[in-house]
């Protein structure tokens, strides 16, 4: 898989080098490389998940406090299609309000459903305390996308150049900056295949210059310290103790540029724990 990996990487390579990155910092650049679960409404790939349809949950599970997105099926996902320590079955069901975008408040969530477990239909507007037939956040609600998603695997780099603001650069690369330049530049001649959702490989955000997985530790630990997320148990600060569950960057009118980034602990995903998911939203208006 990595020899493959590499091999879907040659054009970033080639055009690194051509802008004047030495080869060996690409080499080592692209030794980053993660391999994640590309999820799309287009393409050939086997069905593995959809954004929408019915909200299914277990009997016990408490109705969502945020609107549902997606689900994801893990069976269904190609073996090393992610470097997550994710269960081998089961559903994935993934949560947010993406049109929240002013606070540092968890904003989403995902519940885990194991194989084999009896669900049942929920109200998917159970999550607003108010009726929702009118008004922006009702429309937004509305033109959420609802389709099935098939999956392929591809590989990942960072998509930011300073591992906290104090810094100049990544640590041993000098540039840094450009490659992420480059590396925008080719994920955008990737043909366009509609609606997407990305399982594990690194956080995406429009206009971040610093890992995005950053913001989202900082917040979880002060969400945490002021009693709003975490249960009282501890939470980690330290971005190497995260890692990126889901990416998703929806398609709004309003704010434009959104990005949806769902964040794991390390321990909590090898526990099973997704109720420890922290979820932020990023948008460029």
């Amino acid at each position: 898989m990595l020899d493959e990996l590499r091999e879907k990487l040659r054009p970033f390579c080639v055009k690194a080098v051509e802008e004047g990155i030495p080869a060996e910092e690409v080499d080592r650049w692209i030794g980053q490389a993660r391999p994640c679960a590309v999820l799309t409404s287009g393409g050939d790939g086997p069905v593995a998940g959809r954004f929408g349809g019915p909200l299914l949950l277990p009997a016990g599970v408490p109705d969502p406090a945020y609107p549902y997105v997606a689900s994801v099926d893990l069976a269904a996902l190609p073996e090393d299609s992610t470097d997550l320590p994710l269960p081998p079955a089961g559903r994935l069901l993934l949560f947010a309000s993406p049109w929240y975008i002013s606070d540092t408040a968890n904003h989403g969530q995902a519940v885990y459903v194991p194989a084999g477990t009896p669900v049942e239909e929920r109200d998917r507007n159970a999550w607003h305390d108010h009726d929702i037939e009118g008004g922006a956040e009702a429309h937004a609600f509305r033109s959420l996308p609802q389709c099935e998603l098939r999956v392929r695997t591809e590989p990942d780099l960072p998509y930011y150049y300073l591992p906290d603001w104090s810094s100049k650069t990544l640590p041993g690369f000098p540039h840094a900056y450009e490659l992420t330049e480059v590396w925008g530049s080719a994920r955008d001649r990737r043909p366009f295949q509609g609606h997407q959702l990305q399982i594990g490989g690194y956080p995406d955000q429009e206009d971040s210059e610093v890992d995005p997985l950053n913001d989202l530790a900082s917040r979880a630990v002060q969400q945490a310290e002021q009693g709003y997320w975490g249960g009282g148990e501890p939470v980690s600060g330290a971005v190497e103790d995260w890692v990126l569950l889901a990416h998703w960057g929806p398609l709004l009118h309003y704010p434009e540029g959104t990005d949806v980034q769902w964040g794991i602990q390390r321990a909590d995903l090898a526990a099973c724990r997704f109720d420890r998911t922290f979820t932020t939203v990023y948008g460029n208006p």
